[in-house]
């Protein structure tokens, strides 16, 4: 009876120890964020669920869906109703009350406590902190140069510290190709350029957009004829073949630019922030490659050999002024082989100071060794040497001289231009590249050419980075539906060699990506013009040079944790908040670390965000945040 006793005590026991570990088991597996279902993306959320990854997007969980009929049988040939968008929106706005209370709870315990940035004042609504630096402008010495249209950032006591506000009645902005020839007046009202460039077919207004003819001071007639005029001039441009990517210095509303996209030419077009109003922001808002720029005293901010072709069609630049340093600081972004287009008064007018004019810029060209290939109407173009052995075969002592050899060319961040001649590789790189497309995917020689730690392997690297941004991308396309957010304009905050960029035009988005090399890192920025593509070097623990409400999606990989030591990160964060358009997204993919500030700087800026494991799983070092700016 006591054996009987013992062993009935063993069982209850043994049988009561199953119990509570099979409850803490379904507590366990229950609590874990891992298996919450992905509608939960409808709202803000402050916890991880499974990420897209290129690989798996969201695990199965089960073999086959249908619907379920009245004998409880499964059916796939079934109707889907009408939808009502008011259904969907109650739903979203449950979810979004539950899940912020919710958050609310969670954190609490959070090392984070940011509150609600403020709105700026209405007068920041266009804010360019970089180039709107009025305290600094008004000290200057001398503005002979455009001294005051370069960069003159704040310091860190007057860094912008709240949300740039959007203009009465903005709107999504019109899709592309439908935006290159209409935007919405409300999303840049500003009627200055219809009052001063309406009859040179720039833009004109119409009931509540602006429209875009297609012409510009040099080319009423549109565009298009313009194009077609430099073709037959020069058959061997071939546009979208060997000349893939170009410059516009002085672009307007960016005519040039954006006909040129239906060729396959990928151009940037730049101008200042002068009293031309707000030229760039139109060239943005329709969708075409822009930023704020100005031949001044520095360096403009791109590669040696970046650009196929350069133009400038009336751009007001007095070219040959202090020894050619303006047309030198072309010369140096000029590809080996390319071509320089200059159409304007002194090459077709008479008058004998535009004459004289015309024989300076003779004389300059034929001193840098530039052949001038034809003269035709009120357009002269020019070709730049393949290589140096016109520099070498000068006369000793001729004007303007060559660079030191120790001179980086590619070294541009607050460099002052030079007024000397930039001299070639002598191998060739950057002369070679091959034709478009081919050359998006073909690794470029100058690969070999930048300063990093690896040689033998970087052509590995270079395919490595475009098969991983790849699957990146594909996954991004499949599970966030890419191709339906109307993302336009897109910048990439840290490129590396551009795989990004190639990716999405593999994928076929419908989309420009700015490139950003920054200026703490490698510089990639020779490789990424070479695959065909366009970008910029910069700093971001300072300003960006565009205007508010310029780009639709924002990659930024690695980025904040690479800069936290440099840069305030709610500085960048409240950078990217400026520059990214009502309505745009923003995928963070960076460490662990950082995470948790940067989900709570963007929720206090009123960004809808979702935190996903990567691909690597729940354990990972690094993690995926999606923000979208309501």
């Amino acid at each position: 009876m006591k054996f009987n006793l013992t062993s009935l005590l063993i069982k209850i026991a043994v049988l009561s120890l199953l119990t509570l570990s099979l409850f803490f088991a379904v507590k366990h597996f229950s609590a874990d964020d891992s298996f919450q279902l992905p509608l939960r993306s409808f709202s803000s959320n402050s916890t991880a669920v499974p990420a897209p990854s290129p690989e798996k997007f969201f695990s199965p969980a089960v073999v086959r869906t249908g619907i379920v009929d009245e004998n409880g049988a499964m059916a796939l040939d079934f109707v889907v109703g009408d939808f009502d968008p008011a259904v969907l929106e109650t739903v979203v706005n449950a979810t979004s009350e539950s899940v912020r209370d919710d958050e609310s709870k969670e954190r609490k315990g959070s090392k984070y406590k940011i509150g609600k940035f403020r709105v700026c004042d209405e007068s920041l609504r266009e804010y360019v902190p970089c180039l709107d630096n009025v305290e600094v402008i008004s000290k200057l010495n001398s503005t002979e140069r455009g001294e005051n249209y370069q960069r003159l950032c704040p310091g860190k006591e007057r860094v912008l510290d709240c949300l740039v506000p959007r203009p009465k009645g903005y709107k999504a902005h019109i899709p592309w190709p439908k935006s290159r020839d209409e935007v919405w007046f409300d999303n840049v009202p500003h009627t200055r350029l219809v009052e001063d460039k309406g009859g040179q077919n720039w833009i004109s207004r119409k009931e509540d957009k602006f429209v875009f003819p297609g012409g510009g001071t040099q080319f009423i007639h549109g565009a298009n004829k313009y194009l077609d005029q430099i073709s037959k001039m020069i058959p061997d441009i071939a546009f979208g073949e060997h000349v893939r990517v170009a410059l516009d210095i002085g672009c307007g509303v960016a005519s040039f630019a954006a006909f040129l996209l239906d060729r396959n030419v990928s151009t940037l077009s730049i101008a200042p922030k002068d009293v031309h109003e707000n030229q760039i922001q139109f060239a943005l808002e329709r969708g075409v490659p822009a930023m704020i720029a100005v031949l001044g005293t520095h360096r403009l901010l791109y590669p040696s050999q970046a650009f196929d072709l350069v133009h400038c069609s009336r751009c007001r630049i007095n070219w040959t002024r202090d020894d050619g340093i303006l047309l030198l600081e072309v010369d140096r972004m000029l590809r080996a082989g390319g071509y320089f287009v200059w159409a304007a008064q002194p090459v077709y007018k008479h008058e004998e100071n535009l004459q004289e004019q015309w024989r300076e810029m003779e004389d300059l060209t034929s001193r840098i060794c530039w052949r001038l290939v034809k003269k035709e109407g009120y357009i002269a173009l020019w070709q730049k040497p393949l290589n140096n052995s016109c520099y070498q075969n000068r006369d000793h002592g001729a004007q303007p001289p060559l660079c030191d050899t120790h001179d980086d060319p590619d070294n541009v961040w607050y460099v002052g231009l030079k007024a000397c001649i930039t001299q070639l590789p002598g191998n060739g790189y950057g002369a070679n590249v091959t034709t478009w497309p081919r050359r998006l995917h073909y690794p470029p020689d100058r690969l070999f050419s930048i300063k990093m730690d690896a040689y033998m392997s970087r052509k590995d690297i270079y395919k490595a980075e475009s098969k991983y941004w790849n699957e990146i991308v594909s996954g991004y396309v499949s599970a966030f539906r890419l191709k339906t957010l109307n993302a336009r304009n897109v910048l990439d905050m840290r490129a590396g060699y551009g795989g990004y960029a190639a990716a999405l035009h593999d994928l076929g988005v419908d989309c420009w990506v700015m490139n950003v090399v920054p200026v703490s890192g490698t510089n990639t920025l020779p490789i990424i013009y070479d695959r065909g593509l366009v970008g910029v070097m910069h700093d971001w623990c300072e300003a960006f040079d565009t205007y508010p409400r310029t780009y639709d999606l924002i990659n930024a990989a690695g980025v904040f944790s690479s800069e936290e030591k440099r840069c305030n990160i709610s500085s960048i964060m409240l950078e990217v908040d400026r520059i990214l358009r009502p309505g745009g997204h923003v995928y963070i993919r960076d460490t662990v670390t950082v995470m948790d500030e940067l989900q709570e700087i963007a929720n206090a800026m009123g960004w809808v965000t979702i935190l996903y494991d990567t691909g690597e799983g729940p354990h990972a070092s690094w993690k995926l945040l999606n923000c979208e700016k309501r």
